[in-house]
This record gives C-alpha cells, structure tokens and sequence, in this order.
C-alpha cells in the first residue's frame, strides 16, 4: 500500500522536511511540475528514483512563464488526482508553495538567461518565458539544494537553458534530461493536450510524424533545407499554423547546415484550434 507523501507549503517545513530526508546524506533528486501530472511526469519520478534515494516533486504554476495571454488562470490543475500519482510512486516530498510564497511582496530579482535561451526558436515567439523559467528553477534549486533535477526532453528548448544556468552559476546540482513519452500515436504526452478537441486529437501526431519524415531525408543525406521545407508542408497541409519547424545543434542550439556540423535536432511548435503543440526529436 502506498504512503502518501509528505506536502511542504512554506519555506520552514521544506527545510525541516529536507533535514529529514538527508539524516543519513541520502542523495536528493528534484522533478519541477507545474502539476496536472500525466504518465511523462511519471517517468520523471521514476527516473530520479534510479538517480537518488530521495524524490522531490515540487508542484507550482508559475504566473511568471506566463504572457498576459496566455492560459495561468486556465492551466489545469488537478492537486487530488497529482498527490495520487505521486503516493503510487513512493515519493518523498511534495513541495507545493503558493504564489506569495515564491515571489513575495517586494521580491525584485529575476534571472536572465542567454545562450540557448536566445536561440530564435520559443523565445522568439515567447520572449518573457525563459526568464520567468530560469527564476522559478533557480528558486527551487536554493530551496531543495538537490543533488539531481529531472527535466523532460519535449520541452527541450528549456532543458538547454536550466543545464546552461546551473553550470554557469555553479549551483551544484547535475541537470538530467528524460525522452519524451508519447501517445501510441506518436503525441507527445502534455498537460496542454486536454484542450485539444476530437478532431484536432486526431490530427495532433502528424508533428512527430513529421520531424521523423524530417530525420528519414536527412540520415539518408537530403539536403537540410528540402529535408526540413517538405515536413514543413506537410504539417501546415494538416490545419496546423507553424511557429518554427527548425533543424539546431543539439546541445547550443545554433543553426546547422548539415549533419557535419555535429549532433543535431529537429524542433518544432505549431498552433492546432487554440492549442500550442511543442516536440522535438534526435536526428
């Protein structure tokens, strides 16, 4: 029977919790969420579970990733159904603050990220989103003082970014990619997918179908261009409105002019109905 785990809403009773958890200097692994937990942020928690003898999972919404437009008053949020998914897998810890308790009233200090975090591909389309990342992550790697964090891969853009900020600020924790799980269809598994109708649920694969198309042209020596331009049709053919659909070097993000110029990926992220999609894939 699984124990449900402990909840911290405040900055004492994570540290009491975390002196807890380290009695014996057990290695500590953190998997960020902004909650509605699905089977990707499992795989997450399991992988730190491999990582570390201790699990954090910190859930919090950030108002600060997200543009007046955007969707923080609609993001889903399903605390029951999270803590749940969380007790099933033994973890430790859940760190939960609100939002006075990460940014309270005077809090005036931002991180700005660059680099990978100005490489023209979400930030070009979101260019408050990194910096409001870059500082909720730095806030919880000071608070949890992990010695892991666990990101997944389909966001891949900011797993750049937070392994760029915690090796430049020395911050003592080893950042850990995770693959992307999906669908039996292909669709990256999101919380974001929930907002997609019958139809679009449908039509949503024809991304990962795509970039793989992409990979199939370019391993076989395509030219970059012609390799990228006919998936790229191939999705807006689809119903979809693309945002960018690009090959980059897969560890600074730079553009690339073919498979010469080292590790590659193909990253995209397109507008369905209402819906952002985001998903990259290895080359």
């Amino acid at each position: 029977m699984s124990r449900s785990p402990i909840v911290a809403r405040n900055i004492p009773a994570l540290h009491r919790a975390l002196d807890h958890l380290r009695l014996r200097k057990s290695t500590v692994a953190l998997v960020p969420t902004m909650g509605a937990l699905h089977d990707g942020h499992v795989s997450l928690v399991r992988l730190a579970k491999r990582r570390a003898a201790k699990v954090v999972v910190s859930i919090f919404v950030n108002p600060a990733q997200f543009a007046p437009s955007e969707d923080f008053g609609s993001y889903p949020r399903t605390w029951k159904s999270d803590v749940a998914k969380l007790a099933a897998e033994d973890v430790d810890l859940i760190w939960n603050p609100d939002v006075k308790t990460m940014y309270p009233d005077g809090f005036a200090t931002r991180v700005v990220p660059e680099g990978p975090a100005v490489a023209g591909l979400e930030d070009r389309f979101r260019p408050h989103f990194f910096g409001g990342v870059a500082t909720v992550v730095g806030k919880l790697f000071t608070q949890v003082r992990p010695d892991f964090a666990i990101f997944g891969e389909k966001d891949y853009q900011q797993l750049r970014v937070v392994a760029r900020m915690a090796r430049d600020l020395d911050l003592g924790v080893k950042v850990v990619g995770s693959r992307t799980v999906r669908e039996r269809d292909g669709l990256a598994m999101s919380s974001r997918n929930v907002y997609l109708s019958a139809q679009e649920r449908q039509t949503a694969p024809v991304l990962h179908r795509a970039m793989k198309e992409s990979v199939r042209r370019l391993r076989a020596g395509d030219d970059v261009a012609a390799a990228m331009a006919g998936s790229a049709e191939m999705i807006t053919q689809a119903g979809f409105t693309l945002d960018y659909f690009e090959v980059r070097h897969a560890e600074t993000l730079a553009p690339v002019g073919s498979l010469k110029d080292g590790p590659m990926r193909i990253l995209v992220a397109a507008k369905l109905g209402k819906t952002r999609l985001i998903d990259n894939v290895a080359v």
